[in-house]
Order: C-alpha cells, then structure tokens, then sequence
C-alpha cells in the first residue's frame, strides 16, 4: 500500500485531507508526518505557509528524536538545519548526526549567529573537522574569543588525518590532512612564480581526483548558452605559435642570389585564434590547468563551465582579483556549486559587493541568499525588496530587515 507521502507527491490526496496533513493531524506515524510537513512546506504554494507554521511549533521532544535519528529523512534533516528554520534547541543533535553532511555544516557555519557558533565550537563532531572549524574561522561574528579558541583547536589537529577526525577504522588508507588553501583560507592575490603555479595545479589534481575521473573527456560546455547567443567573434583573438598540420608542408622559397640553389622553409605562420577556440581544444584536465593559469578573458568563460571541477577551479586561480569574484557572483549562467563556493572563501567574504550580488542574484540558492542578507545595509534591502527577479521569500525578508534597520535607526 501507498505511503501518504506518496500520495501527497502525486497530488493524489483529497483537498481536505491536505490541510490535515499541513496541521500535522493526519493518522500516520510521526516519522511520515514530519516528511510530509517538510515536502509541503518546501513544494506546496497552497498549504506550504500553514506546513511551515506547524513546523515551528512542532513537539520539541519528537522534533529531537527526529534530528538525532540517522535514519531521519535527509529532505526532513535539511529542512531542520538550514539557517531559515534552525531552532536552536535542535542544532547539538543535528550536529552529531551522521546523516548532516560537511557541505550542510558548512553552509550553516559561515553565516552562524552568536549562538550556533557556541554549539558548534562545544559539539564533538565539530571539533574534529578542520575544514568546518577554518569555515567558522571566515564567519563575521565569531568574537575574538572564541576566533582565539579556533585557532588552537586547529592547531593541534593540523597532524591529524581527515578520516581518523571521522572515526575511520585504522589500518584503512587516509586523505591528507585538510590544507591550508581551503575553501575558507584566504587565497594569495599573485603567484611568487611558475613554480606555485604548478604547485597549485598538481594540488588540484590530487584533491579532486576522483570527480576528474568521473568526468572523463566531457567538453566545454556554457551554462545558459550565452556563448553561442554572442557568437565566437565577440572575443578577442589571441596569439598563438602554433605550427601548421603535419599534412600541410610549409612552401620552399628561393635562397638568397649569393646562396644559388640553396632553398628555405618559408617562416611559420602565427595561427590566431580566440579564447573560446582555445578552451574547447581542451579537455578537462586542461582547462583546470587553464582556469588555474590562464588570464581574466579566459577565467571569464571557464566559471560557465557545465563541468564542475573546472568552473570550481576559476575560484582557486592566484591571480583572481576581486573584481572579477563580483562579477561572478552576479552571474545567472553559472553552476549553482559555484555561488556556493564563493562565501566559502574568507577572502571574498570581505568584500561587500560580492556578499550583495549574490543576495541579490536569482540562480543564489535561496538558503544561501537568505543567510548573507543579515550583512546588507539598509539601502541595498530597501533595493533588493522590490526586486522581481528574485523570490518572494528573499523579498519580504528583505522589506522586514529594512524596516527593523530603519526603526533602529530613527530611534538613535
């Protein structure tokens, strides 16, 4: 027989019965009932905001059961620990579920308030993870204390392989330990040589290994189609020193008179070609190589790679300026992985225009959107409030934060 939830998702169930099943009231069990309040809260329009209001005010006990449960449905813990309906009474269970990925941590580490940042520095799973305890390091309101307490705590895990911090079984093979170019580190703003250059390429190999396999020969292929709306001509052509297809001889021209019957190869033409040609010669591995190496043009049309592990590869280049990091932060033809990542790098964090066009940005997943905008002024709310291209959600917060600014601010 039919789960509800299953039901529910076919849009099979009666119109009475879903508002039942928005109040939580149906006759099934509380496991099902949290499922289908969270898939109604999330994909519902109609019954969505009631599903949400039961939420909230969901049995704290059978709320934490929920969150400790591994077996918990992954919609059912994403929903509880993302930073728009985290309650705080919760968030030390969820934190030890193994079932809470390091992405989701991290996502709810960057932005933390006050509170979570206390939870998650007393958590046990937490402690051991260095790539999450360096993501808290770039939140903007982690007191200097407890920026103090990160510092040794990560101190005395910088020997410590990544798989025992996870309780891997001895014995068994494990990564290195998290380096200090993670996605929360600051990167450099030059390279010192061609040497780092190569350091910072063979690196990326190593650590995305596995992802680079699985892409095999994939080719460059634009997010949005926007190149092939401008066309190959919009770029500029660069030179190469390319020398001619082997079937294609160079011509033979006459000596010079004092050398009779002597002859020479005629000099090799320079073979242009522009940035786009270029990059789609390549395959994967070398256009990491390209985005990690290459130039502003050719950084500019790698970060719309379809291929992830390339587009992420742009965000680790020594040579990115901030510039270019806001303009793709406003970008709507790139991968969803990409404007995650962005936050994620402490570097960028501090610049104030990257932090506004991504709430500002339509493709900026909605958890994410709705966690940065706390660091808006309250002209950029005011403006981001009227904005039909984003959600209404990220709207009426906006409008709601930009009134309690400008409260604040009055009663000054």
């Amino acid at each position: 027989m039919a789960r509800t939830i299953d039901q529910i998702r076919a849009s099979k169930l009666p119109s009475n019965l879903m508002q039942f099943a928005a109040r939580g009231a149906l006759q099934v069990s509380a496991a099902e009932n949290l499922e289908i309040l969270v898939y109604l809260a999330r994909h519902n329009p109609v019954f969505g905001t009631t599903a949400r209001l039961t939420l909230a005010g969901w049995d704290e006990k059978a709320s934490l059961a929920a969150a400790a449960d591994p077996q918990t449905s992954r919609e059912v813990l994403a929903y509880f620990i993302s930073p728009d309906n985290l309650r705080p009474r919760l968030l030390p269970a969820l934190l030890e579920n193994p079932s809470i990925t390091e992405e989701q941590l991290a996502k709810l580490a960057i932005g933390a308030a006050l509170e979570s940042i206390d939870l998650m520095l007393k958590s046990p799973r937490v402690r051991l993870l260095p790539s999450i305890l360096k993501t808290l390091q770039a939140n903007p309101y982690l007191p200097k204390e407890r920026a103090e307490e990160l510092r040794i705590l990560l101190s005395g895990l910088q020997t410590v392989p990544a798989a025992v911090a996870e309780g891997a079984p001895a014995g068994e093979p494990q990564p290195a330990a998290v380096a200090a170019d993670s996605p929360a580190a600051a990167a450099p703003e030059t390279p010192t040589d061609e040497w780092a250059d190569d350091e910072v390429f063979t690196a990326y190999l190593k650590e995305h290994a596995v992802d680079i396999a699985a892409e095999g020969d994939k080719p460059f292929q634009a997010i949005g189609g926007i190149l092939e709306l401008l066309g190959e001509d919009y770029f500029p052509v660069i030179e190469t020193a390319d020398a001619p297809e082997p079937d294609t001889p160079a011509p033979l021209t006459p000596a010079p008179a004092s050398k009779t019957g002597a002859f020479k190869k005629a000099p090799v033409p320079v073979v242009r070609e522009n940035a786009l040609q270029k990059i789609n010669r390549l395959d994967v591995k070398g256009r990491i190589q390209l985005a990690l190496k290459g130039n502003k043009e050719e950084r500019s049309l790698l970060i719309r790679d379809g291929t992830k592990v390339v587009a992420l590869a742009v965000l680790e280049a020594p040579k990115l300026s901030d510039g270019e990091v806001e303009k793709f932060a406003s970008q709507k033809n790139v991968l969803e992985s990409v404007l995650r990542q962005i936050p994620l790098k402490r570097r960028f964090m501090k610049n104030y225009k990257v932090v506004r066009n991504l709430v500002s940005n339509p493709r900026t997943p909605l958890d994410l959107g709705l966690g940065l905008m706390k660091h808006l002024l309250a002209l950029d709310l005011k403006n981001i409030s009227g904005n039909k291209e984003v959600s209404e959600t990220v709207r009426k917060l906006a409008m709601k934060m930009y009134k309690q600014k400008e409260e604040q601010a009055n009663k000054k």
